[in-house]
Formats: structure tokens, sequence, C-alpha cells
């Protein structure tokens, strides 16, 4: 087992987890497998530990070692009991509880007897269904935990950014590494295109044969475990078809950033052969896609993104997009190549918008689009992504939108060549991978 203090620290969760430290809510964190909740839980736990709580006080359950996860929810409830310290508050860490069916009688019988303070992972948003809900009466907290982000994977992987002066006496900066060696941005941002953030990636190091394999064994448990196994416990048989699934997966992946609707995946696999394999003559109905799309947005596979119509001020029903989870699944998925990078580094700002705790949208306005509308309780911001803003073609492209949108809210392309021209008209341009490491 690694050692709390040997972790690298993912401080934006951290802090989170901390400043909800010893209040009612039990504190759910959620994302995609192997993207550091467990880890995030260990850091918790050490954070406890060196602000003077006593290692009896907590109690560690993972429901994937062979010691917990033939466990019933009584025997849960028992086991903590039993582990309780009389008179002192307990710290309870419950890792992939999903895994044990009616876990959450066993979590909410704990909060109500026990003086204690909860934290839950779990790789499924079906973990915070309806019914959960209501079985703790809203008195949970959610954390949404992504993979690294580019700032993340430079500091994973021991990559500091240093400033030098330039000739002319500006500031440029670069990478160097802990033995040394210096590398340029653009060398570094094109690594993380590649192998993405799963912290996983650390271990193997930058190897492409390395990251395939740690890469399918996070696609096989996502799959097997997150939606074929939990369709079995759930007693549905909706999503029944492995071949149906992987092509849809295959699909989406292929499709980033580009419009999609429900009704034209299933004909479009029927349409171009990919469901040959599988003996299907006819297209899968749209209620059996849509069953197959919920599943992978629940596991965190992938997220989708509604249209905002900016004029009329309201969500489209039509026609969303989706993204996927970490850009390297994709490669692992479609091959590691120059695959249509403008959607890939659209998928690196989508999620990027996320962790920085906005709420994102595709803008519409009259029959253009703006890529992300990005929200919080009080701010906006609009954003362009494009690859480079040096041709007169794509700087008109990407500005019209806009320069069509009429208030007064922060307006922004981001590009890896954002061109000479730090502004047009108030909208202003950025380094994509400036903007990155902004953060």
């Amino acid at each position: 087992m690694i050692e709390p203090h040997k972790l690298k620290k993912r401080d934006r969760y951290l802090n989170k987890l901390i400043g909800f430290q010893d209040t009612e809510p039990v504190k759910v964190i959620t994302g995609i497998r192997r993207c550091g909740k467990s880890s995030l839980l260990k850091l918790m736990i050490a954070h406890l530990i060196e602000t003077g709580i006593q290692p009896e006080q907590i109690v560690e359950m993972n429901f994937e070692s062979n010691d917990f996860r033939k466990m019933t929810s009584d025997a849960v409830y028992a086991y903590v009991k039993d582990q309780a310290v009389s008179g002192k508050r307990m710290y309870l860490f419950f890792d992939e509880i999903q895994r044990i069916n009616a876990w959450e009688d066993a979590v909410n019988a704990l909060r109500v007897d026990l003086d204690c303070d909860i934290y839950v992972t779990g790789s499924n948003a079906y973990l915070l269904s309806s019914e959960y809900s209501t079985y703790l009466s809203g008195r949970c907290v959610e954390i949404r935990m992504l993979p690294l982000s580019f700032s993340e994977f430079l500091y994973f992987h021991d990559f500091e950014v240093k400033e030098t002066k330039s000739a002319l006496g500006g500031v440029h900066k670069r990478i160097s590494d802990k033995n040394g060696e210096h590398y340029e941005l653009r060398e570094a941002f094109e690594a993380f295109m590649r192998f993405g953030g799963m912290p996983g990636i650390i271990d193997v190091g930058l190897d492409q044969e390395k990251a395939l394999t740690l890469l399918d064994g996070i696609y096989s448990t996502v799959v097997v475990r997150d939606i074929l196994e939990r369709e079995k416990r759930r007693g549905q048989k909706r999503i029944t078809d492995p071949i149906l699934l992987r092509k849809i997966i295959m699909f989406l992946a292929d499709n980033i950033g580009s419009n999609v609707s429900i009704a034209s995946i299933g004909n479009t696999l029927v349409s171009e052969g990919l469901l040959a394999e599988g003996g299907r003559k006819s297209a899968p109905s749209a209620h059996t896609v849509q069953a197959y799309v919920n599943a992978l947005l629940e596991s965190y596979f992938f997220y989708e993104i509604k249209r905002f119509n900016i004029k009329g001020k309201e969500y489209l029903r039509t026609l969303g997009k989706y993204y996927i989870v970490d850009i390297a699944l994709r490669n692992y998925l479609l091959g590691f190549r120059d695959r249509d990078s403008g959607h890939a580094i659209e998928n690196v700002v989508y999620f990027e918008l996320l962790r920085r705790g906005y709420d994102v949208a595709i803008g519409k306005i009259d029959n253009m689009e703006v890529d992300f509308i990005a929200t919080t309780a009080n701010e906006r911001k609009y954003i362009q992504v494009t690859e480079s803003m040096n041709s007169e073609e794509v700087r008109k492209r990407e500005l019209t939108p806009l320069q069509k949108i009429r208030d007064n809210y922060e307006k922004i392309v981001l590009s890896l060549e954002p061109g000479l021209d730090h502004s047009y008209e108030g909208i202003k341009s950025e380094n994509l991978i400036a903007w990155l490491l902004a953060d």
C-alpha cells in the first residue's frame, strides 16, 4: 500500500474535503474509476492524523478488497459499530461502497446512531440516485473528481515550469524535469494530449505500451464492473449487448465535440456496417441507445453538454455534444495519432472549466455556435477554442459568433497559436497552454 506521505497532493479536492470536515453532510466523492478517489481518502486520513485525530478513531473500508466486498449492509454497520471508540468522534471512510447492496441503509443508520464524520467514494452516478438522496434527505455533499489537469500532470511527473527572460526582454516559460533536462511547453502539452491525466500513468511512466495496458484495464473495469455488473445487481436487463456497448463507446469517442442525436447513433452504426459482427440487421431503437449512453454517463466515461440559446435564454432539447473524461482513453480506443485535434483540445478545455467550478453549455447565437458558455453564480465567460488564430479565415469564423453577443461578459478565444494580436474589439486572444497553467 502506498503511504499517504508519498502520495501526490490533489489540493483542489483535498481542500474541499477539509472544508466540509466535521459537518453533518456525508461527503460523497464521485468520478470515473482510477481518477484518484482512493488516494484522496488516504490524503484526508493523513490530514486528520496530522491534526491530532487518533488512528483508532478512523475506520477505513475498501469494498474492492476481499476483506469487505462480500459484506452485507448489516455486516458493514456491525463492523463499524464494533470499531467505534466510546466517547470519541469516529471518521468513517467507505471506498467504492456501491458494490454493497443496500449500502445506504448502513450509512444512514451510522449517521444517526454514531457521532461520526462520513466519507464515501463511488464510480457510478447511480450512487447519487433519487433513492439515495431520499435516504439521506439531502444530507450529502458531492465532490466531483476528474483525472489530472495539465498543471497536475506536470506536477505528478515532477516537471517544473521555469521562467527565463528572452533576448527582447519578455518572459519565456520552459519545462524542466528532476534531472535538469529542459523541454518546451508545447512538448509537455503534446505529452499530456497523448498520455492523458489518469494518475496511474505516473507509475508506468510516459511509455506508450505500458500506458495502453493501464488504459485497457481502466476501460475494462468501467465497462464490466460499473456498467454490465451493475445492471445485474440492479436486476435490470437494459444493457445486455457488450458489442453494441463498445460500438457506441467507439462512436462517441470518434465524435467528441460534434453535434450528436441519440436517434442518429444506431442508424449510423448500422449504415456504416459497424454492427455486422453482432448479427444485427436493423438499428437499435432510440430507447435502447439512450439506455446505453445513460450508462456511459453514469459511469463518468462520457459527459454530456447541452446547448443554450443565448438570445432566447433557454436550453435547447436538440443536438447536445459528448466529451470523453480523459483524452488518453480516446487514444486507447481509436489509436495514438493526430485525430481531429481541434475537438481534442476542446475536450481538454471543457474539463478544465468543470475543474474550475463552472457550469458549461454550448452557446447558440442565430445559426452560429460558441464553443462554451462558462457560468458561476456571479460570473460568465464566452469561450471559443481553435488550434490557430493565424489565418484570416479562422479568425473570422471564431470571432463572428462572439461579436454577435451584445452583453458585456468576458469573451475569449483560446488557441495554441494566438497570433500577434492580444485582442480583437475587446475579445481576448489567449494562449491555451498559458491559460491551462494559470489554474
